[in-house]
């Protein structure tokens, strides 16, 4: 489904599926891809989550993709290979590859200004915390493209402390489907910085104005871009921002309370079409179109014949960007890693508490999905779920098993 399709069509051209291969012709080893698929059955049966997807590419082809546990708590409706996530954050990644086309088009540079599109940035302040008040200060320097992309911009999210911004963010509009982008960006021009631009690393809904900056430059809607440059092109046809309501049985769901703490979860519902396309976090997908985009980045930005984003390009997003006084220590950006413009990127070969390669890049979505490329073993994974609370706990699991069974 894309964002047309799913208003057009009930039923959405199926994703054509990317080639397979026998595991060990890939240098993977089937027994260590069993004693993947057995762990993950352990948890599923230990009651840590509903059920999982995930799928292992090397060297151009599948050689693991396995459906696992139930779609949904509650229901004896199998996982599917095509069941339908929330991807949340793993949105930011196919907005990134939409701005930076943008970019190779000519219509912006990196350092622009936000400003020069978004004009009540110019504007926004800088809330400095002194004696327990909070001081506002002008901008050293304006927020610039390359700041939002690599989460230098000084925007916030609501989640991610609790100072008096962060409140703000809470007690404002930000967090509803009923706004739109350009309202939303509104809001977060009118509440202060938590740093000058520049200053430091805060993960942020910087990738949602960006998908504001898209609708500006492009003069189209978010979805509307994005199906038209990127997933249409990659046949990604159940990528979008709702699925359509014939799809209802293939929705995969999270507890409705988390199993190791007992707090509520409430997930968006993927069949309503929000007014606010969420460039941060709104898209819903499946595992193989998510895999057809990774496929794509693998390959230096194309897939079968069809051009995404330029070779050089996509090496400058897959870089760190952050400079040694920008210190990436952050429970979200781990120990031995930086951010590129859209990604997490692996800098070290030590220091991380997983196994992975220097120049891997990766993201993952609040509700539990994750998926990373890895250059130098010629791989990527995808892991889907829906258990917000065991997020991390799946994320260094799932790396540790893929790759112990590298040969």
């Amino acid at each position: 489904m894309t964002a047309t399709a799913a208003a057009t069509s009930a039923l959405p051209p199926q994703t054509p599926p990317l080639p397979e291969a026998k595991p060990e012709t890939l240098g993977l080893s089937p027994r260590r891809l069993q004693v993947m698929s057995d762990a993950f059955k352990r948890e599923i049966d230990k009651g840590t989550i509903p059920g999982v997807t995930v799928l292992v590419s090397r060297k151009g082809r599948i050689g693991w993709f396995e459906a696992l546990g139930r779609q949904a708590p509650g229901s004896d409706v199998p996982m599917r290979r095509d069941s339908i996530f929330r991807i949340f954050s793993m949105t930011k990644p196919i907005v990134s590859v939409g701005i930076m086309q943008l970019v190779e088009d000519g219509q912006m540079l990196l350092d622009d200004p936000l400003s020069k599109f978004i004009p009540e940035f110019e504007n926004t302040n800088v809330g400095i915390v002194r004696g327990g008040e909070l001081e506002l200060v002008p901008l050293q320097r304006p927020i610039t493209i390359q700041d939002l992309l690599r989460h230098t911009s000084g925007i916030t999210y609501d989640h991610t402390g609790d100072g008096p911004i962060h409140k703000m963010y809470r007690a404002s509009r930000i967090r509803s489907r009923k706004i739109t982008n350009e309202e939303h960006a509104s809001l977060i021009a009118s509440m202060p910085l938590v740093c000058q631009p520049g200053a430091a690393w805060n993960y942020s809904r910087s990738t949602d104005i960006l998908g504001r900056v898209i609708e500006v430059v492009a003069d189209q809607t978010l979805g509307a871009f994005l199906t038209e440059r990127i997933l249409t092109p990659l046949q990604m046809s159940e990528t979008g921002f709702h699925t359509a309501a014939a799809n209802k049985g293939r929705l995969a769901e999270a507890f409705p309370t988390d199993p190791w703490t007992g707090d509520p979860v409430a997930l968006f519902n993927m069949l309503e079409k929000p007014a606010m396309e969420s460039g941060g976090g709104g898209l819903v997908s499946t595992t193989m179109d998510y895999a057809r985009f990774c496929q794509m980045l693998l390959s230096g930005g194309t897939l079968d014949g069809t051009r995404i984003i330029g070779r050089k390009t996509l090496e400058l997003m897959a870089s760190n960007h952050l400079e040694p006084h920008i210190p990436p220590d952050n429970y979200i950006l781990p120990p031995g890693h930086g951010f590129g413009l859209g990604f997490a990127v692996r800098t070290q070969p030590g220091i991380s508490a997983f196994p992975g390669s220097v120049g891997q890049f990766y993201w993952s979505g609040i509700a539990g999905t994750f998926f990373w490329i890895d250059p130098a073993e010629e791989m990527f994974a995808v892991f889907m779920s829906q258990g917000p609370g065991q997020r991390e706990y799946f994320r260094t699991l799932v790396r540790d098993l893929v790759y112990a069974a590298v040969e």
